[in-house]
């Protein structure tokens, strides 16, 4: 079934690019959080939802077949969570941004997380090749009492080929709000070959940089410095922030797409009983 077009999916269509759209929903019933909603336009799917961790979870895989977007298209997916449920998404592999061609490529994702629910968004690293031009934007809304975990990676050129970011442009947008109110709003703005890429407060010569937020548990001294113990290993490459009462930022800048999916998945393990009431077991589609 098709899903409605968002304005950013009509815009792509109206530049002559492949566009694509997911909407999916989870709700409670019983004891169990389960798919209740699946919609969708153009090359995005939602593979059968797994439940490695009982009923309480169900974890489900994003995929686009393509692999890849390129300039012109675009990519709207929208997932939320109905009160009670608790829903973890994932990708199975590196998404990728290439070479814009003159148009620019466009990935928005949009969290929805309703009354005691949680919502966790972990994809995997997104590859910008050089030449690239897009927008990657991610929109966190949730209720007052709603939880939600959350991370980005991006990765400036094609490492494993020694290619850099020596021309085209990346601007991403992180929102977060509950009941309606912005408590969160990050945009960058990264050009190919500009000074930003080698400056001590830009990306000092690292080409992977990642952003995960926790939402909606109390960011007391304890569970910071929980937080900031699991990520000892990494030294100045990684580090975690209290931005408000209710929102923990961790940060990665460094050298490896590997290392950085490996430190989010740290802290990830390290947080998630306080946000989602639960241990942290990892998709095991991570593992293959």
């Amino acid at each position: 079934m098709n899903a409605a077009l968002s304005p950013i999916v009509l815009q792509a269509a109206e530049r002559g690019g492949w566009h694509g759209a997911l909407d999916v929903a989870f709700e409670r019933r019983g004891d169990r959080s389960t798919l209740c909603h699946v919609r969708h336009h153009g090359p995005l799917r939602l593979q059968r939802p797994l439940y490695p961790e009982g009923d309480r979870v169900c974890h489900a895989i994003v995929v686009h077949p393509p692999g890849g977007v390129a300039g012109g298209d675009s990519l709207q997916i929208d997932v939320a969570a109905r009160e009670r449920a608790h829903a973890l998404l994932t990708t199975p592999g590196a998404g990728k941004l290439y070479k814009a061609a003159g148009r620019v490529a466009s990935v928005a994702v949009r969290l929805t997380v309703a009354r005691d629910s949680v919502l966790e968004w972990l994809p995997q690293e997104t590859i910008v090749f050089d030449g690239a031009d897009a927008r990657l934007a991610l929109d966190l809304d949730l209720t007052a009492d709603a939880r939600a975990l959350a991370w980005e990676i991006v990765v400036l050129g094609r490492m494993a080929s020694g290619e850099t970011f020596r021309d085209g442009r990346l601007r991403q947008r992180l929102r977060v709000r509950r009941d309606g109110r912005l408590e969160f709003d990050e945009a960058s703005d990264v050009r190919g070959g500009s000074d930003w890429l080698a400056a001590a407060p830009g990306w000092q010569h690292m080409p992977v940089a990642g952003t995960l937020i926790a939402a909606g548990v109390s960011v007391d001294d304890a569970l910071l410095e929980t937080a900031r113990a699991a990520l000892a290993d990494y030294g100045t490459r990684a580090a975690v922030t209290r931005l408000a009462p209710g929102l923990l930022a961790g940060r990665y800048l460094g050298p490896s797409a590997g290392e950085a999916r490996a430190a989010f998945a740290a802290l990830w393990h390290a947080v998630r009983p306080a946000v989602a009431g639960v241990t942290a077991q990892a998709p095991r589609i991570w593992s293959t």
